[in-house]
């Protein structure tokens, strides 16, 4: 049995099939309502974020995970003398990664490797399922840290959101932007790059069609991924919505799992109801 045990922030998006599969630890981030803070994933979920933002005509506040609960789900595994392996989101959007390394330095425990995964969502995901497969096979923690770092540029995060709502009343878009976009119904493309979130191509109609469009411009580099696992991750789409782009990814019999997650608290505050990404690792 494995001497080493991951765990990932709850920004990872992975479901709880896959959690209790590969039994990873989660440590939540904390979304904070009207100045109460609630576990993201444990005390309040997307649906339940929508309703309050649309009450309230403003987005939640995200925070970085904090030290009593992170010192609350390491202690175990440090009384244990195990191995952790940490994945958190990237640095440049929180400081996660930095308070599970005061919680380590505090406790002066000496076997604690913290991975920015320089992602978000289940492009932090399909880092901590790939570290999971290397534990399995035997794989010391310095070699998995060392096969992670290696291969964290070809990971490909994008997702299509359906409007910028949730963004202009989060600041991190202009409310005549957000207007102007939702009016002409655009739907950008956004990127995960170098550890940031950028903009990209603006997908015109009904978010179905950009959605689609958005898996087939998607084509020739997902016929360049590695074959073991692509994820669909969504903030709330249709059950259509979400079949129409598996079997885009069906249709290329190339990957040995196609895997549907839902985004959790943090990037559902964020990105709004019907964001929906394509998630994998490039060759």
């Amino acid at each position: 049995m494995s001497n080493i045990k991951i765990l990932a922030d709850s920004t990872c998006d992975l479901s709880p099939e896959l959690i209790q599969k590969y039994d990873i630890g989660i440590i939540p981030l904390c979304i904070v309502l009207d100045e109460k803070s609630y576990y993201d994933g444990l005390e309040i979920t997307p649906d339940e974020i929508y309703t309050w933002s649309d009450e309230h005509k403003t987005t939640p506040k995200t925070a970085a995970v904090t030290f009593d609960k992170t010192l609350e789900v390491m202690k175990p595994y440090m009384d244990a003398g195990n191995d952790i392996i940490f994945f958190g989101i990237s640095s440049g959007m929180s400081t996660t990664c930095n308070v599970v390394r005061l919680v380590g330095e505090q406790a002066e425990y000496d076997r604690l490797f913290v991975i920015d995964s320089q992602n978000l969502s289940t492009g932090i995901g399909l880092q901590v399922l790939k570290a999971a497969d290397m534990a399995a096979a035997g794989k010391s923690a310095e070699e998995i840290v060392s096969e992670i770092d290696g291969a964290r540029d070809r990971v490909r995060t994008s997702f299509v959101v359906d409007n910028l709502t949730f963004l202009a009343r989060g600041g991190r878009c202009s409310t005549i932007t957000a207007v102007m976009a939702n009016t002409l119904r655009l739907h950008p493309l956004i990127t995960v790059h170098d550890g940031a979130m950028g903009a990209g191509k603006k997908y015109r109609g009904k978010i179905d069609f950009a959605i689609s469009e958005y898996v087939d411009e998607l084509k020739e580099k997902l016929l360049n991924a590695e074959p073991e696992r692509v994820f669909i991750t969504h903030s709330g789409c249709t059950e259509e919505t979400i079949g129409a782009v598996k079997e885009k990814l069906e249709a290329l019999e190339l990957f040995d799992e196609i895997l549907i997650t839902r985004a959790g608290g943090v990037i559902s505050s964020h990105c709004g109801p019907s964001t929906l990404g394509v998630l994998f690792y490039e060759k």
